[in-house]
């Protein structure tokens, strides 16, 4: 049997926590220290075998009772480091630590998710370990009206820093149909990022029109293995000029050439998926945990 503890993540050691993540293929972003930190109400951290495979498990309280969530703009947490543990005793842990949760996995979950019959979801990434020429072989060919036309306007672009435009113009555009995000996530985001900018995490890159108007604004996060699409948005005039195919292709040969993925994040909206399906980006799923073991009547408060 496996050492298997779940502590408070003040009492981590958050040096080899880090370490587990950035050295495993399965290490996002999103489950790091400092982002978790930033991001998550509270969380704790399961660590087997000191710190051979951790899962954080970020949680609320309701009704007196802890249960596991998402904190926003976290895609995929799960089981990060060797993948060989018992799949039984980890969850069982969880289990017994919080009677209820929702949490993602991380795409090499996929022997937990399917002994625990959680669905998938998709994610879509482009390898950019290829030049561009490489990459640009995979563009669907439905791609070249739009990036045609884009350049027949000569758009621009264009770096940039500003952090503050880019989540103001996200949570504007957002606003409706993600109501789940509070401003307090949105105000924690932007700390956040002020953080990662400082190490070099950040990229903001920008289409811009002749007339110096911006039309599509995109930011991304680092880590040692990907570029994550955390953050697009694409004005009016900026979709009618196919202003984001010119950011996005920008972007992929920008970066490509890189032992790198870029993350597109997501999704299974058809208007998205079929987006970046068009630059070439394959399918790398994550998988959804739901449990619920809470007594009853609340039991059925959270079905």
């Amino acid at each position: 049997m496996a050492e298997i503890i779940i502590i408070p993540s003040a009492q981590l050691d958050k040096t080899k926590w880090d370490a587990c993540i950035t050295n495993s293929n399965n290490g996002l972003i999103y489950a790091c220290s400092l982002y978790l930190d930033a991001m998550a109400t509270e969380w704790h951290g399961l660590i087997i075998n000191d710190y051979e495979t951790i899962f954080p498990i970020a949680i609320k309280k309701k009704f007196g009772f802890s249960y596991s969530y998402m904190p926003a703009f976290m895609q995929q947490l799960g089981f990060i480091g060797k993948q060989d543990f018992d799949v039984e005793q980890a969850a069982k842990a969880i289990i017994s630590f919080v009677k209820y949760g929702s949490p993602y996995l991380n795409f090499s979950n996929s022997n937990f998710a399917e002994k625990n019959s959680c669905p998938s979801l998709s994610n879509y990434i482009i390898d950019l370990s290829k030049h561009y020429g490489g990459i640009k072989n995979n563009y669907k060919k439905s791609i070249d009206y739009s990036l045609s036309k884009a350049a027949k306007l000569h758009l621009n672009y264009e770096a940039d820093e500003n952090i503050a435009e880019a989540v103001d113009l996200y949570k504007t555009y957002n606003q409706l149909n993600m109501q789940h995000v509070t401003d307090n996530d949105y105000q924690s985001l932007q700390n956040l990022l002020v953080q990662l900018q400082q190490t070099q995490q950040v990229i903001i890159r920008k289409a811009i029109s002749s007339k110096n108007k911006l039309l599509s604004i995109a930011l991304l996060l680092k880590d040692n293995k990907r570029y994550y699409n955390l953050i697009n948005y694409t004005t009016e005039e900026g979709r009618k000029s196919e202003a984001n195919y010119f950011l996005y292709d920008n972007m992929l040969k920008e970066f490509s050439e890189q032992e790198m993925l870029f993350d597109f994040e997501g999704s299974d909206l058809p208007g998205v998926k079929s987006f970046y399906e068009k630059f070439g980006a394959v399918n790398q799923p994550f998988f959804h945990w739901h449990f619920n073991h809470l007594p009853f009547p609340l039991k059925l408060f959270k079905q």
